[in-house]
């Protein structure tokens, strides 16, 4: 069998993979509500959803570092990526140990598309289809929701010393564009590090996330100097960069962050 990932390359499969090794957690939470859990043979150390399964299955690394020995020994029929979470140089090296799927997302049409080609790979296309249905339904209902609210200027941080942000071309600026928010460093790409005394930055709310960098209540202050009329926020970094099934879950998130702290 012969099926595409989303950098449109082509993946020869001898049947319906059994054993999954998975380098990348939204997607490795998503195997688990198609109901593949068993068939995962290997993660990552950061693939904490459902929090039992890095106590069950063999850590094979990280997303930029892992262990070829290790997933080679666990005979892999699949090695699940991402274009942004793992490097070029993972990727390549999985292909010599067993077929690669890469996924490439920045948009929800493109995590639908994601559970639709896991749906077909791993022959568990109902269940794929209610997660995508699901996800139709939280996404419209909320983009109603907040349709109404006027729009403010955020930025997103990821990590500190350096400072940096997400900024355009990321599946981060595409939520929090469908949250109503303006990206104040929108003009740049990707994950910049920025300077704390850009004067022409207008800000509304600084959102700094739970990851990748683990920011907590203290380091609010840090930033109170550089943005004194901003709100200061602590946001849940999985709701903001994770994909497949915690989708579900982020617009509920979503609705209840304005509604609690962001108003």
């Amino acid at each position: 069998m012969v099926f595409q990932d989303q950098l449109q390359r082509s993946i020869q499969l001898q049947g319906v993979p059994k054993r999954i090794v998975s380098l990348v957690p939204s997607q490795t939470e998503l195997l688990c509500d198609l109901g593949l859990e068993q068939s995962i043979v290997g993660v990552t150390k950061f693939c904490v959803h459902p929090n039992h399964l890095i106590k069950e299955k063999t850590i094979v690394g990280g997303t930029k570092q892992v262990h070829l020995d290790r997933i080679a020994a666990l005979q892999p029929d699949i090695i699940l990526c991402n274009k942004e979470e793992n490097t070029q140089e993972i990727v390549e090296a999985c292909k010599a140990i067993a077929a690669v799927h890469v996924s490439d997302i920045f948009t929800i049409n493109d995590t639908l598309e994601l559970v639709k080609m896991y749906g077909d790979i791993f022959s568990v296309k109902e269940k794929a289809t209610a997660i995508s249905q699901a996800i139709q339904v939280e996404a419209t209902g909320f983009k109603e929701w907040v349709q109404n609210k006027p729009v403010k200027n955020v930025v997103y941080f990821i990590w500190k010393k350096p400072w940096m942000v997400a900024a355009n071309n990321t599946f981060i600026n595409y939520l929090l564009s469908i949250n109503n928010f303006k990206n104040s460093f929108g003009d740049l790409s990707r994950y910049p590090e920025i300077a704390l005394d850009n004067d022409d930055v207008t800000v509304d709310y600084v959102l700094l996330s739970s990851e990748p960098y683990p920011f907590k209540e203290k380091h609010k202050k840090d930033l109170k100097n550089f943005f004194p009329n901003a709100k200061i926020c602590l946001v849940d970094g999985e709701m903001f960069s994770w994909y497949g099934s915690r989708l579900i879950k982020a617009f509920r998130y979503f609705k209840t962050l304005h509604q609690d702290y962001l108003h």
